[in-house]
């Protein structure tokens, strides 16, 4: 061997000593980054849960007002002109909605504007007081959204940090808004994309979730509502399949109230191409509704139906009554989210179904008020874990079933029309990974 060459073991100790400094720089940054994503994602807790809090309290005082002051309906088509007027002039991207943010979730580098969180408060507030039929869910969402960004932006980060952060503020609204931190995790994680789940915002997505609910409920004192599943039936073949029966028909009930929302949306904007007069139509529209149907049960979130579905019972088309109220509501501009009335629906649909089906009435309506969330929102994990939440491990068998089913029957289609596929639900449905829910909408 010549004097200046090294021998093969000589080169292998030197390769093994690069190999294992590597690896311990790899390990050593782990430290630094859990702590540094808990702490990003707390603060952005923080703020979303502050900001649901404000958003949950005023909501009650706005509910409070409409039921005793019945008259406040008549003025629905002033206000959401009002709205959309506000909108119109001040809001520039910000009328884009939750469908900004999964889209600067998805690939986007651009901004969320903070105006979002005031103008959304703002217009779902005055939908409540006056009488829409519309949720929480997209304001918290909305809010934390733009809370997130405008933090990621303060301390400066990079684009891709800032988009799990986005996915942060997902996670604390959901959580903080209707009290489950463990569904609002998966939430933030599971609905940028169907079928795909980004791990690397686990940590944050969670603390984000967690410390918002905290925020909520210990700092701020908000109380969520309760509800009791009831007494959970034996398995059975016979009380599986009317499981199943039950949790298609939530699934397409999920795809009726998407596909009309959508499609009022855009009958809406074709006929009144100015979205003032578009609101102000649709607030009459909603007067005229409340007097063929003869009740005001279907304004609002929601929440008599809800507890009435697990409780005392409820017509057998109550469920009906509220998904066209709420798609008139929405899909004529007004401001608010689709959840706690598709909660509504599917626990109304649940106890109309359970005398047809012979099953507790609570039961099939805790499985129906996941399981249509379920198929609007393309989430079933997330839904999953809520109903966990919500009603108890005892059931978690069929809730889980009830997810599974009505994800499978909702077909490619949502509420979030930027919801992008990641991976199909089926084969027979020809759709390429990365499309839209309103690219493939247009295709048909």
């Amino acid at each position: 061997m010549k004097p200046n060459q090294e021998s093969p073991s000589c080169n292998n100790r030197s390769t093994n000593k690069i190999n294992w400094m590597e690896e311990a720089k790899s390990v050593a940054a782990f430290p630094g980054s859990f702590l540094k994503w808990i702490i990003l994602g707390s603060v952005v807790g923080l703020l979303t849960g502050t900001a649901s809090a404000i958003f949950l309290i005023s909501l009650d005082t706005a509910t409070q007002w409409r039921y005793a002051r019945p008259w406040l309906l008549w003025l629905l088509p002033i206000g959401g002109a009002l709205v959309s007027y506000i909108y119109m002039k001040w809001g520039k991207s910000s009328i884009q909605g939750n469908n900004l943010i999964l889209e600067q979730i998805q690939s986007g580098d651009g901004r969320i504007p903070l105006r979002m969180a005031p103008l959304v408060l703002f217009g779902t507030l005055m939908t409540h007081l006056l009488g829409g039929s519309a949720g929480r869910e997209g304001t918290a969402v909305q809010m934390g959204g733009s809370l997130a960004d405008w933090f990621g932006r303060f301390v400066k980060l990079d684009a891709m940090d800032r988009r799990i952060l986005l996915m942060c503020g997902v996670s604390g609204g959901f959580g903080s808004v209707f009290g489950t931190p463990l569904a609002g995790t998966m939430f933030g994680l599971e609905v940028a994309v169907l079928g795909l789940i980004s791990y690397r915002a686990l940590v944050p997505c969670f603390a984000a979730s967690f410390v918002g609910n905290l925020v909520a409920t210990e700092l701020w004192g908000v109380q969520h509502h309760i509800y009791e599943m009831g007494q959970v039936p034996a398995l059975s073949g016979m009380v599986l399949l009317k499981v199943i029966i039950a949790s298609i028909l939530f699934g397409l009930t999920s795809l009726m109230f998407s596909e009309l929302t959508h499609y009022l949306k855009r009958m809406f904007t074709r006929v009144f191409a100015n979205p003032v007069l578009k609101s102000a139509v649709g607030g009459c529209l909603i007067i005229a509704m409340v007097y063929l149907a003869g009740t005001r049960d279907y304004l609002g979130l929601g929440l008599p139906l809800i507890s009435d579905s697990f409780g005392e019972g409820v017509a057998p088309f109550a469920f009906l009554g509220k998904l066209l109220f709420t798609s008139v509501t929405l899909g004529s501009g007004f401001q608010g989210g689709e959840v706690t009335p598709l909660f509504a629906i599917g626990a109304s649909l649940g106890n109309a179904l359970s005398g047809w089906l012979h099953l507790y009435a609570p039961f099939l309506a805790a499985l129906g008020f996941i399981a249509v969330f379920c198929g609007a929102a393309n989430t079933p994990i997330a839904c999953f874990i809520m109903g966990i939440e919500l009603f108890g491990s005892e059931g978690a068998l069929y809730l889980f079933i009830a997810c599974l089913v009505s994800y499978a029957f909702s077909g490619h289609s949502g509420i979030y029309s930027s919801q992008q596929i990641g991976v199909s639900k089926s084969r027979l449905l020809d759709t390429p990974p990365g499309t839209r829910l309103i690219n493939r909408r247009s295709r048909r």
